[in-house]
Order: C-alpha cells, then structure tokens, then sequence
C-alpha cells in the first residue's frame, strides 16, 4: 500500500488531537492556518482541538501581540486507561523520535522501513 500524501484513509493510529499536541511541539509559535495545513484539519477544528486541549490541562497560550504562543504541560498524564500513567511528555518523545528518523531518511534519499 503507497502512503500517498492526498490519499485518506477510513482510520488513523494518532487522534487528531495527538497531531496538534506533536506540531505544536515542534513550533510552539505555529499558527492555527499553519496547523490546520500541517494536520489536514479546518482552522475550525484546529480551534476546537486546542480548546479541548487547554479546558484538560495538556496545554497552556501566552498572547504576544497578534500571535499565540503555545506551552505544552509534559507532565499531564494521557486520558485513557490504556495509557494509566504515561504522560505527555512520553507521547511527544516517542513522536519526535519517530519524525527525527523519517527527517533524516528523506533527507538522505533512503527508503523508509515504516510498515
């Protein structure tokens, strides 16, 4: 199966809310046009996500003129009861790790061994 980047599928592994915690991550200052692009999202949903996002205490704004700038809580500990104990911080780390490795292999001109 391609992973083509405009083909949508009928499920995904990451909720949208994990998306937008992990591009958050990454660019703290990141636009909510900008994070709806980056996650396929409306800037509508965007909007909801981060409300849901800061109403339980995973993520915090500073308004610095126009612009936001986003504050993840790391050591708030994931909802579900699968996940009883880890943290954010854990999800983040384990995202960054991936993306740093799927970075480099693009970068590099190497095929990818996601499966």
């Amino acid at each position: 199966m391609d992973g083509l980047p405009g083909q949508r599928t009928t499920w995904t592994f990451l909720t949208n809310h994990a998306r937008i915690l992990a591009a958050i991550a990454d660019d703290p200052k990141m636009r909510i046009r900008d994070l709806a692009a980056h996650c396929r999202l409306t800037e509508r949903a965007v909007q909801k996500i981060i409300f849901d996002l800061e109403q339980d205490g995973y993520l915090s704004h500073t308004r610095v003129g126009r612009s936001n700038i986003y504050r993840i809580e790391p050591d708030t500990v994931l909802r579900h009861p699968a996940e009883a104990g880890l943290t954010v911080a854990t999800l983040l780390s384990v995202l960054a790790h991936d993306e740093v490795r799927r970075t480099s292999r693009a970068d590099a001109g190497a095929p990818s061994d996601d499966r």
